[in-house]
């Protein structure tokens, strides 16, 4: 985590490994499949953030399903996951219609809550989307799970533009972002550009490497561009 914001990072999206990740494509459900190997969920996953935040202030969202959370605590999860240095949440499972409490509780907290966007959201849904979201937009690049792909999906831009007409929310788009030029093309028409699999991909490639961090950090700056840097 502390490579990648010194790499350049606006926000870290921090994965909980869950055991049915159904928004997810085989990279992370290799990853996941390989941390819940040990112990380890939001419990064992705080302590981290808190260790950053001794060095750094990078925003750093926790991308989680419902079931962790619920593991984790029933009640006053916002309030713990706002101490331990969280700025906010996406959960992936969690639809607005079901969402009230919980984005209750988060507002309480001062946490941001992320919902996502699909290409084949209707406007209407798009526009209750917004009203549950803060911090950002997370537009799916695609319809299916995540995962490396070869290009981004033409039809993303248009539903940014839709998106826009009902929220002045930063907007972010994910799900096949795995490319320089893929970053560079998402910049042009939305605000942010989410890198997951690509990254964690590096990851398992580099397995057991002492030269792992390393790896990871110079594929963000890759995908970053020099640019950004400048």
């Amino acid at each position: 985590m502390l490579a990648l914001d010194e790499a350049g990072a606006d926000i870290i999206e921090l994965g909980v490994p869950f055991s049915d990740p159904m928004a997810d494509g085989p990279v992370i459900q290799r990853a996941s499949e390989r941390a819940l190997k040990h112990p380890i969920g939001v419990a064992e996953i705080l302590p981290v953030v808190e260790r950053v935040r001794q060095r750094s202030d990078v925003p750093v969202v926790l991308f989680t399903y419902f079931n962790p959370l619920l593991q984790f605590a029933a009640g006053g999860v916002g309030e713990k996951l706002k101490q331990a240095g969280i700025d906010g949440v996406l959960v992936t499972d969690l639809i607005p219609e079901e969402a009230d409490a919980f984005v209750a509780e988060m507002r309480r907290a001062a946490l941001d809550t992320i919902f996502l966007v699909a290409p084949t959201s209707t406007d209407a849904r798009i526009k209750l989307i917004a009203q549950y979201t803060s911090g950002f937009v997370y537009v799916v690049a695609r319809t299916g799970v995540t995962g490396v792909r070869e290009a981004v999906s033409a039809e993303v831009r248009s539903v940014v533009e839709r998106v826009r007409r009902y929220t002045q929310l930063p907007v972010a788009v994910g799900f096949g972002i795995s490319r320089p030029e893929h970053v560079r093309e998402v910049w042009s028409y939305a605000d942010g550009a989410v890198v997951g699999s690509r990254l964690v991909s590096e990851v398992e490639t580099h397995l057991g490497s002492p030269h792992l961090v390393e790896r990871v950090a110079r594929l963000a700056r890759e995908l970053i561009g020099e640019e950004r840097h400048d």
